[in-house]
């Protein structure tokens, strides 16, 4: 059994000096995952996307129930996109070592305030991310992954797409960021005077998935944005945030209303970023390609006014 040490005996000599006596972190086991909580969700999410895709199809589900199949090119184009955005952070999560959720999709009732379906999906990080590599990559991984398959459905659909004569009743317009606009200048070409390009329900999800790539991209607190820029930028992260958050105050004054919205948001959720431990450790060559990347798609698929009437 053990015993107490005996007076005169060495055995305090053999301690090490206090200054490197450290606590034992104690493993903590992983939460299991919530498999049937995600494949929920995912479920509803496609009903929903479902709903909504019918009526941009310019059908109505609710008094036709059988037109439900004129949704599934909207949604599958969409929850395909939304899904490789979060697997994109999910698989590079797991590469590193951090500990992360599985997706969880955000089902909304496709009214006219939200007219997809949908809120988005996201996935929990459960553990720090210490390092920058592993931070700019887990940050760019979503929105490259997801603009790769939205742009793809931007192709395939406006391929579909066709031109229509302008409808007498007012009608809401999707804004034109540089690729989508190039896109279709080369693809269908520019309408005539009097007409608009009316886009297929393929063509429209991968609008919304540039448009949901360009925010994630803001360099704002912890979006997907705010890690890439804390990883290049440090302490200028901060900095960074606030004067994003000033821009999109102004485009919602001059341009479109709803980048209040997100400005107010991003001050919310927090401007801060949690610190890594190697923020002097230059960045390698992939890590700054990946950098550059991100940069070239946010400006690709950025609209001053995505919506207008």
């Amino acid at each position: 059994m053990a015993q107490e040490p005996r007076a005169g005996s060495s055995w305090a000599s053999h301690l090490p000096p206090e200054s490197l006596i450290t606590e034992i972190p104690i493993a903590q086991p992983e939460p299991r995952p919530s498999y049937g909580l995600a494949l929920g969700l995912f479920i509803a999410t496609v009903g929903t996307t479902l709903l909504a895709g019918v009526a941009i199809d310019g059908g109505d589900p609710f008094r036709h129930p059988g037109e439900l199949y004129r949704g599934i090119p909207f949604s599958f184009t969409l929850m395909a996109i939304l899904l490789t955005h979060e697997m994109g952070h999910y698989i590079t999560s797991r590469y590193y070592g951090v500990k992360a959720s599985l997706p969880y999709f955000i089902p909304a009732p496709p009214v006219i305030l939200n007219p997809i379906g949908t809120f988005g999906a996201f996935i929990s990080m459960r553990s720090p991310i210490l390092r920058r590599q592993a931070l700019i990559e887990i940050g760019a991984m979503g929105p490259i992954a997801g603009f790769v398959v939205a742009f793809v459905a931007v192709w395939v659909g406006l391929e579909n797409s066709t031109v229509a004569h302008s409808a007498e009743e007012s009608q809401v317009m999707l804004g034109s960021p540089l690729l989508f606009s190039g896109l279709a200048a080369w693809l269908v070409g520019l309408p005539p005077e009097g007409s608009y390009l009316a886009l297929h329900p393929v063509a429209v999800a991968g609008w919304f998935g540039l448009f949901v790539t360009a925010l994630n991209l803001l360099p704002i607190g912890q979006l997907d944005g705010g890690h890439i820029t804390y990883a290049l930028f440090g302490r200028k992260h901060r900095i960074i945030s606030i004067a994003a958050v000033l821009v999109l105050a102004i485009l919602g004054v001059v341009w479109w209303p709803g980048w209040l919205v997100w400005g107010i948001l991003g001050a919310i959720i927090g401007l801060r970023h949690p610190p890594v431990v190697d923020q002097d450790v230059p960045l390698g060559r992939r890590q700054r390609l990946i950098a550059w990347a991100s940069l070239v798609i946010f400006v690709l698929t950025f609209t001053p006014v995505p919506f207008s009437v």
